[in-house]
């Protein structure tokens, strides 16, 4: 099954890429690694802004994470040319989970993400990761993720 196959099943309809809020570019190339610039979450086209472990839970976090997948599947779209098809992997992902001091449950979060890019892109979906609890998010949201893929 091809991406998009997979994309259709799920519903998802990809967003195009976001314009960057500040001095940065959304995906950078080197070689055959693509390198996504974080993207935060967002709800109903405004920012999901929220602190797990003080106003949000761990589930309300998971899919959060899978929004900013999704996002972040527009973005590699665009660097790919057009053709999700051409990603040979998901290479790694990293999250940054905007978190109460005593919240520990960032990797249950990230999850969000990382289920789906095994959803959308199967064995080529698994990754390396890494999910961080943090402070304080841009504009309030409660997650960020980068990612980097490979593509062919």
């Amino acid at each position: 099954m091809n991406v998009y196959e997979s994309l259709q099943k799920l519903g998802i309809t990809l967003p195009p890429v976001a314009v960057p809020a500040a001095a940065y570019v959304p995906y950078v190339q080197s070689g055959k690694l693509v390198f996504l610039s974080g993207h935060i979450a967002r709800k109903d086209g405004k920012v999901w802004v929220g602190q797990l472990g003080r106003n949000l839970g761990t589930e309300e976090g998971k899919a959060a994470a899978r929004a900013v997948a999704i996002d972040l599947l527009g973005t590699l779209q665009a660097a790919a040319g057009g053709d999700l098809n051409r990603v040979q992997r998901i290479v790694k992902v990293m999250s940054l989970v905007n978190s109460s001091p005593d919240f520990t449950e960032q990797h249950l979060v990230t999850n969000g993400a990382s289920e789906l890019l095994a959803e959308v892109f199967g064995d080529k979906g698994a990754h390396a990761r890494s999910a961080f609890g943090v402070a304080q998010i841009p504009m309030g949201a409660c997650v960020e993720i980068e990612l980097i893929a490979e593509l062919a």
